[in-house]
């Protein structure tokens, strides 16, 4: 510990993501805060019965917590957990649909995976992944879509996004007829690199409508569509991260059928 460091309590809310034993009965949550990004704090005794708030830090859940460590990366990297407080347990709803929590779970990675640095701020993703949790629980729309809706505006926070409504390599507006995951998105016939893909144009007519929160377009759309888009968003996303996720080829997409 650093010569003359107290530990210091503030309040943020957050999103839980990811949660692992630690001891018989601690665990280590990583939270994504509103003000302070992604950290890693430490819950003395939530795994037993008389737990307090052990319920409250379950993954996909909004809390207002109170922590103890220093929000600048003074001192320890791990803070301990000193109140809790649930605002939204979304967590309920989703382990009993399995298709909203495998998606769920995928969007717990990808916040994971784009905040590398520990205690930078990511309004934006936070929001982002709220809102998320929030219309999955809410059920209004295709998990899913939900899930796709996601990936797109996580990449575009980014600076990922594929180019959809413009050749992504030249800039020539219009919905061209081939996507490159290499090139960045659609690429119109004098840009085109070999193995393009050539999907629908119902396809990327859906991107542009995740991407801009168009659900009347969105939720109207055909399974095999669904589907397509599916597979250039998790293409895209895995180019760029350099890596798989290994939630997302676990992710349930049967409602796309039904």
């Amino acid at each position: 510990m650093t010569a003359g460091y107290r530990r210091q309590l503030y309040r943020d809310d957050a999103v839980v993501l990811r949660v692992q034993k630690l001891g018989e009965s601690d665990r280590i949550v990583t939270l994504l805060t509103r003000r302070h990004g992604r950290l890693r704090a430490v819950a003395r005794g939530v795994r037993r019965t008389s737990s307090r708030f052990g319920a409250r830090l379950e993954p996909f859940g909004h809390i207002d917590l109170q922590l103890a460590g220093s929000p600048e990366g003074v001192g320890s990297p791990l803070h301990s957990v000193s109140q809790v407080e649930a605002v939204s347990l979304y967590g309920k709803s989703l382990l009993s649909d399995y298709p909203r929590y495998t998606a769920a779970s995928a969007i717990c990675e990808t916040a994971e995976r784009l905040t590398p640095v520990e205690r930078e701020p990511a309004l934006r993703l936070f929001q982002l992944t709220l809102g998320a949790f929030k219309a999955l629980a809410a059920g209004e729309h295709s998990g899913g879509l939900v899930l796709d809706a996601y990936l797109l505006r996580a990449m575009a926070f980014a600076g990922w996004a594929p180019a959809v409504t413009e050749c992504a390599v030249c800039g020539t507006p219009g919905q061209h007829a081939a996507f490159s995951v290499p090139a960045g998105g659609a690429v119109c016939p004098d840009c085109r690199p070999p193995g393009a893909a050539h999907p629908s144009p119902a396809t990327l007519g859906l991107m542009s409508a995740l991407s801009s929160g168009d659900w009347a377009v969105a939720d109207h759309t055909e399974p095999s569509v669904r589907r397509e888009c599916s597979g250039l968003v998790a293409a895209h996303l895995q180019w760029h991260m350099e890596r798989a996720l290994r939630s997302l080829p676990l992710v349930d997409r049967r409602e796309l059928n039904s």
